[in-house]
């Protein structure tokens, strides 16, 4: 404690004043000299007190301090007094806490950062192995064409297949990153599902699956048309992909004060129990997808439209079908 300089002075200030005030006292008797020299000394002796049980509390902040920067986030130094002092251990618990919850936070992000780049690594090493296997056996000069055909195609779709998977991810990296530019345009219910029908019309027409549309032309929403499109063309194709020759896919809209919400329904084998709380994670893949699936169009799907003030709901019975509810809440322009 003597060694900080502002105790120092405290002392030499308090000293210097407790013996002039002795001597002047003594001026008018010994008594009162040796009163004030007797006053001066238990002032002195109580700051001393004082001050140095300051510096200890001091010096526990800043032992809990170092224990803080080892990465000890146990300790809590709160107190139920008032004052300075207890203000500022208050508020270092807070910062603690803080820094503890960050820690975790970073901690986390870093393990899904490792699972998904070791997803990713598994999602192009198929591809690619196919592909190299199909190039070497191009370059044998015997190969019928028919064959070199064949493989030429297939090289072509595992090429396909590659590039929708890096543009997803680069869309979802946006989305996470929080700089996707999200419009809050009015979107026109019907229109936007006509646009989110286009790309899958053909595989519903070869597949011989019924399409319904209901709901009111007047419906709409506040939102992006071209990203919302890109979830409900994902959602789409998962309906279609999972529903039977045949089968049956039944889009519906309407408006109530609170949102707008569209169903998407239909009538294939649908999502195992066990499945649904996880369709929505990055490249699960259910017991039903298919061996093309990689498990990235619903994870897309929920950020895109989560991200727009809206919910995305599943109900599933195996052997019955799937439904989708999504909830788009109003929002003021």
């Amino acid at each position: 404690m003597l060694r900080n300089r502002e105790v120092q002075i405290f002392l030499l200030v308090t000293v210097s004043i407790g013996i002039i005030i002795t001597i002047i006292a003594s001026i008018f008797s010994t008594a009162a000299a040796i009163f004030s020299a007797f006053t001066s000394i238990l002032l002195i002796t109580a700051a001393i007190i004082f001050t140095r049980w300051r510096y200890r509390e001091i010096e526990k902040l800043a032992s809990y301090l170092r224990k803080i920067s080892s990465g000890d986030y146990t300790l809590d130094i709160r107190d139920n007094f008032e004052g300075e002092l207890s203000i500022l251990k208050s508020d270092i618990y807070k910062v603690t806490k803080m820094l503890s919850e960050q820690r975790a936070l970073l901690q986390q992000d870093k393990l899904m950062l490792t699972d998904a780049i070791s997803d990713i690594s598994h999602q192009l090493k198929t591809p690619l192995t196919s592909m190299m296997v199909m190039a070497d056996l191009l370059s044998d000069s015997n190969l019928p064409d028919e064959k070199r055909t064949e493989f030429t195609n297939n090289i072509r779709i595992q090429l396909e297949r590659i590039e929708w998977l890096v543009s997803s991810l680069l869309k979802l990296s946006k989305i996470d990153a929080g700089t996707a530019q999200f419009k809050k345009e009015r979107v026109e219910v019907k229109s936007l599902i006509q646009k989110a029908l286009k790309p899958i019309l053909i595989p519903i027409d070869i597949k011989e699956q019924k399409l319904s549309i209901t709901g009111d032309a007047s419906v709409s929403f506040l939102g992006d048309v071209n990203w919302t499109t890109e979830a409900l063309i994902n959602i789409l194709k998962n309906c279609v992909e999972h529903t039977q020759d045949g089968g049956e896919i039944m889009i519906s809209f309407s408006e109530n004060a609170l949102f707008t919400e569209i169903i998407i329904t239909d009538s294939g084998k649908g999502i195992p129990r066990e499945d649904l709380p996880y369709i929505f994670k990055r490249f699960f893949k259910g017991k039903n997808a298919s061996d093309e699936s990689i498990g990235i169009g619903l994870a897309m799907a929920h950020s895109i439209i989560t991200s727009q003030n809206g919910t995305i709901e599943v109900k599933s019975d195996e052997n019955v079908g799937t439904e989708f509810h999504i909830k788009f809440y109003k929002q003021v322009i």
